[in-house]
């Protein structure tokens, strides 16, 4: 493993604690909808955050690295600032929270994709992007 593979599976494993960020994230609003139908359409997106991160992992031990368990601090933290800022059983707040956290998971990963990822990396990181706008146009539409 060189040193651009040490650059790579940092930046890899960042954005999977990113992916378990949103996983968890989800769990709290899966908890707190009434809707049965909202609800099972944030588990669908929760789900596909867990094939996401499944892949992300997969393309770090293929570079040789040790892929993250969890959110990291940064995201302990900002797990730990959710819980006391609470989650309402308002469905409209639910739905807008998770597509400004999808946002800036996007953001994210866009900056990832400029940086030093190696073309398989980029090509991961890239359809994962384009699932996570999905997510965002999903629930905007939940709204609607």
């Amino acid at each position: 493993m060189n040193n651009k593979d040490n650059v790579v599976i940092e930046e890899l494993n960042s954005l999977l604690e990113g992916n378990y960020m949103a996983i968890h994230g989800y769990e709290r609003y899966i908890q707190h909808v009434k809707d049965p139908n909202i609800k099972k359409e944030l588990q669908r997106i929760q789900q596909e955050h867990k094939q996401n991160s499944a892949l992300i992992a997969e393309r770090i031990q293929n570079l040789g690295g040790v892929p993250v368990d969890g959110p990291g601090f940064m995201g302990s933290m900002a797990e730990v600032m959710n819980k006391f800022k609470g989650t309402s059983d308002d469905t409209e707040f639910i739905l807008k929270d998770a597509a400004e956290s999808e946002n800036k998971g996007i953001k994210m990963a866009e900056e990832l994709v400029r940086g030093d990822l190696d073309d398989e990396s980029r090509k991961v990181v890239e359809k994962i992007l384009d699932v996570n706008r999905k997510h965002v146009s999903q629930l905007n539409n939940l709204l609607q």
